[in-house]
């Protein structure tokens, strides 16, 4: 029964981005150590300052990064979804949470202790490199969230998110994501981005209903997320 278990927390792990790449006996060795938790929509996963004593991966589900602003509210970073990993930053370094985590949906995560993981790590070095690749790529992602509020304005920031939230590969995507949420993504007010949705909207570029908003023109959206220098 025991060994059972392991077997199926092995295949639940290499579902896992970071831990994808690895064999069944490693994965297995994680497995023996990993447990799995749940939340439902709404829960805090962690909040900013808490111990960073586990690593997460996520199952199912999906896991809003947010971060509290000087007036109360907050300003959302990322979404994530299955096969992410989240609180490698403080597994890493032994310091808080960077940021807050929450549920935006029923979630199931699988949880790996710092001890645990450091441990697994003294065995298998080589597994350092996975980690820090995932780490660096989320540092370019923040470097260019950066470079987009320094560079960019409301409209870029705008079109340039819901882009990212949509399918690529098909020429009309669906977001469910309110005004309210958009704003806290791009940095601006509620009555600006509803605005420049309305807009959009006007055009046929974007068409919103019922708490969805599906882009009808990408290309439009494209030119104006990247501005002409």
């Amino acid at each position: 029964m025991l060994d059972s278990r392991r077997s199926h927390v092995a295949e639940l792990l290499r579902n896992c981005r970071l831990f994808s790449g690895l064999d069944q006996a490693g994965l297995e060795t994680l497995a023996a150590h990993a447990g799995r938790r749940k939340y439902s929509a709404g829960s805090p996963v962690f909040h900013a300052g808490d111990a960073g004593d586990s690593l997460m991966g996520i199952l199912s589900g999906e896991v809003r990064i947010s971060r509290p602003t000087r007036d109360g509210d907050d300003i959302i970073l990322a979404d994530f979804g299955p096969g992410e990993v989240l609180g490698e930053i403080a597994v890493l370094d032994g310091k808080g949470r960077s940021a807050d985590a929450m549920a935006i949906a029923t979630t199931e995560l699988i949880i790996l202790e710092r001890a645990d993981l450091f441990a697994f790590l003294a065995q298998r070095p080589e597994f350092y490199s996975r980690l820090i690749a995932m780490l660096c790529e989320k540092i370019r992602r923040a470097d260019e969230r950066t470079t987009d509020f320094a560079f960019l304005d409301l409209k870029s920031r705008l079109a340039k998110a819901l882009l990212s939230r949509s399918s690529p590969d098909r020429a009309a995507g669906r977001i469910a994501l309110t005004q309210t949420e958009l704003a806290r993504i791009v940095g601006g007010t509620r009555s600006n981005v509803n605005r420049l949705m309305k807009a959009w909207e006007r055009d046929c570029v974007i068409r919103m209903d019922k708490g969805w908003i599906e882009l009808r023109d990408r290309p439009a959206l494209a030119l104006t997320a990247v501005p002409p220098t």
